[in-house]
């Protein structure tokens, strides 16, 4: 099981997360590279810089975690040639959290004046300790989780 940041607008994250027919993921601008790495089991949490894609709007919180779903990466038609890969994610009961408070104490922070460069990857895998951080602060409940 591995732990994964991955960053979209608020707005975007939102969507997948409340998606009527089930959670998804989507990173990278709907790479499948980037979700192929990406397996049933692992924890995912969104990171927002804005509130709206490319927006000047800061948001500089977490917006949802959970559990990606069973089976492979699959193919969504979006219209006008955007076929993006997504992931099913069972996200959990969450409450956004800035990161701000959480940058001191955690792990994939090694230089706090440049913490926000691991971002521009769109994912990233992080430890459990900055997972379970990510979690405590969103007051999810850890059991959902498979933390113990």
């Amino acid at each position: 099981m591995k732990n994964w940041i991955a960053v979209a607008s608020a707005e975007h994250a939102q969507r997948g997360r409340d998606h009527p027919g089930g959670g998804f993921m989507q990173v990278c601008h709907g790479k499948s590279g980037p979700i192929r790495r990406v397996q049933p089991d692992d924890r995912v949490a969104y990171y927002a810089p804005a509130m709206t894609m490319g927006g000047k709007d800061r948001c500089q919180c977490f917006v949802s975690i959970g559990i990606v779903g069973p089976g492979e990466p699959f193919t969504v038609d979006m219209g006008q040639g955007f076929v993006p890969w997504r992931r099913d994610v069972h996200y959990v009961s969450a409450q956004e959290a800035s990161i701000l408070p959480l940058l001191d104490s955690f792990d994939f922070v090694e230089d706090r004046s440049r913490w926000g460069y691991k971002f521009r990857f769109g994912l990233f895998d992080v430890s459990d300790h900055d997972m379970r951080l990510i979690a405590r602060a969103m007051m999810a409940d850890l059991s959902l989780l498979y933390f113990r």
